[in-house]
Parts: C-alpha cells; structure tokens; sequence
C-alpha cells in the first residue's frame, strides 16, 4: 500500500510540474523574474506596451516619433481627442503598427504583442542573460514563444521599435513561420519604406 501512495505522489508532483512549465509564458525557457521588476500596461489596439516608471514611458515617447500621415483616412474622421501621454502612445504605436502591416501587405487581425521597455541596456542585457544563459548581442529583440518584443529607451527609436513589430506580424500572420533570414530581409524591407 505505501508503494502505491509513493507512486501516486511522485506521478502528481511530476504532472504539477509540467502544468506549471506550460502555463509559464515561454513554456520551459526561464523570463526574467518578475517579482523583482514591478511592470505597469497600457494596452492599445494591436499592442501591450509595458513599462516600469512613467519616465521610461516619457522617453519612450521621446525617441518613437512617429505619426500617421497628415491626410490619413483615420486623421480625416478622428477628432483631436486627448493630449495625455497614454493617448499619444497609443496612437503613435497603433500608427506605426499599421504602417506596418501596409507595407508588408499582412493585414488582419493578430494578437496583441507585447513590449517591455527597459530604462538602460544594463537591464534589457540582463533580462536577455536572465531569458538565454548568455549575454546579448542585441539592440533590441523579439521572441516568438511569448510574442515580446525587448527594447531600451537607452538604444531607441522609431525605425527599432517598427523593425521588431515586423518580426512579430510575419511570425504571426504566416501560417507557418518563415526562415530566419527570410523574416530578417522583410523587417529590412519595413525599415527601408516606414517613412515612404
């Protein structure tokens, strides 16, 4: 009877186990560690841009100049709306989004991407070296497994931020991923025409 009951227990906490790895947002691959980073979220229509103090997301506002055009169909109809600095992100990020999704010629509707803005390159390194085991080679980066996109207000601006959104829609729009170098050129491509 004890064989059975230590059998019972050893099958239960291996199946906990592997319940808690799949429910981790990388499956087995180790994130950051959360509970020492507090994070905050302003969620737009295609993105969840998280953040740590509102003078991350204040440069972060600084170095992303983006704006949709002047005549834009959404411009046309859009009333001012607020001048708040959530608003004015949502609407600069969703713009460069779409703008995107135009050049690449990939529109529908996908899941909201994930960006985590890190105030230095110490602490985007480190949750690189926290994610892969080694140190980074990056400026900024994207993971499929958890659909984040990594970047630095230190290393930033618009043509960064618009690159990593393009490996994110073409892993995602694609029904089966392209290669690497593949995706590679069509980000290159994105960042050659976003101001065309």
């Amino acid at each position: 009877m004890r064989t059975k009951n230590l059998i019972a227990v050893l099958f239960l906490s291996v199946v906990l186990k592997v319940v808690l790895i799949a429910a981790s947002p990388c499956g087995a691959a180790k994130t950051e560690t959360s509970d020492t980073i507090v994070w905050r979220n302003i969620e737009t229509g295609h993105v969840i841009i998280r953040y740590q103090t509102p003078e991350d997301l204040e440069k972060f506002d600084k170095k992303v100049d983006y704006s949709p055009g002047v005549w834009g169909i959404t411009r046309i109809f859009s009333r001012g709306g607020s001048d708040a600095l959530p608003d004015r992100l949502k609407k600069k990020v969703d713009a460069l989004y779409e703008r995107i999704m135009e050049i690449l010629d990939m529109r529908k509707r996908l899941n909201k991407v994930t960006i985590n803005i890190y105030r230095d390159k110490k602490r985007l390194h480190a949750a690189y070296a926290g994610i892969y085991k080694t140190e980074s080679p990056y400026r900024a980066w994207y993971t499929y497994e958890n659909n984040t996109i990594y970047v630095s207000t230190d290393d930033l601006n618009e043509g960064i931020l618009a690159h990593e959104m393009a490996h994110a829609i073409i892993d995602h729009f694609l029904i089966i991923r392209p290669p690497k170098a593949t995706a590679e050129i069509l980000a290159r491509y994105v960042d050659r025409h976003l101001f065309e």
